[in-house]
């Protein structure tokens, strides 16, 4: 029995550790079934309001007749005296104090049930008002849970934590376009080295022309250096 208790203590902790799981993910429902829940017990309310109001009436009704009856046999009890009609005064007493009693009796009743009527209105009110407390709640805190729910994705994105998927996709998206722009500057170096390799021939043959040119020049200066100096010619005769 002390395994079967213990058994049971676990089941019902999983059972509401995992109801209370989903009742964090789903607060919207939370709400709708309480909702709902005060909604029915005010239907219930009512129709039990209805009931009450109904035999109020009823009573109402059956007091009104057993005092205008009680009315009739008092001036019958009046008239009954007055004759000298001991007989009939007698049953005309009788009659009159069983209709009185009936009287109090229903005028008992009625001030119950008006107190009774009174406190289901009451309570009726006290429930219309609470559902709308919670509907406007549910919308106030959903608002809440919203925005909560952003400024969360707002920081675990500004922290690179981020797992929504349209993160995840704007990143990929991005990750292709840049692979699309490396391979295209990679096609275009592949396809400008023939030319490349072309240009650089031709500098490096204007280069060797340009050294060779600034070597003779120097060849140039250096054998007018080392030449001899011209003699001076013969005197023209004047």
């Amino acid at each position: 029995m002390h395994i079967v208790a213990r058994l049971s203590n676990l089941l019902r902790g999983v059972l509401t550790g995992w109801v209370g799981r989903r009742e964090h993910r789903h607060p919207d429902a939370v709400y709708e079934a309480a909702i709902q829940e005060r909604v029915v017990q005010y239907g219930k309310l009512r129709h039990a309001t209805a009931g009450i109001l109904y035999m109020r009436g009823k009573l109402a009704r059956q007091l009104a007749c057993e005092s205008a009856e009680l009315d009739r046999v008092r001036r019958q009890l009046d008239i009954a005296v007055e004759h000298d009609d001991d007989t009939a005064a007698l049953a005309l007493i009788g009659r009159r104090d069983a209709l009185a009693a009936e009287a109090d009796r229903l005028t008992a009743e009625l001030t119950e049930l008006t107190r009774e009527a009174e406190g289901a209105k009451d309570n009726l009110i006290t429930f219309q008002e609470e559902i709308v407390r919670l509907r406007e709640e549910r919308v106030r805190m959903l608002a809440r849970l919203a925005n909560a729910k952003a400024r969360l994705r707002f920081q675990a994105t500004l922290n690179g934590l981020s797992t929504d998927a349209d993160i995840r996709a704007l990143d990929e998206v991005r990750d292709h376009i840049n692979r699309l722009v490396t391979e295209t500057q990679v096609t275009r170096d592949l396809g400008d080295s023939e030319l490349e390799r072309r240009l650089g021939h031709i500098r490096e043959v204007e280069a060797e022309r340009t050294a060779r040119a600034q070597l003779e020049e120097l060849k140039r200066v250096r054998d007018e250096r080392l030449a001899p100096p011209a003699l001076p010619g013969p005197v023209a005769a004047q």
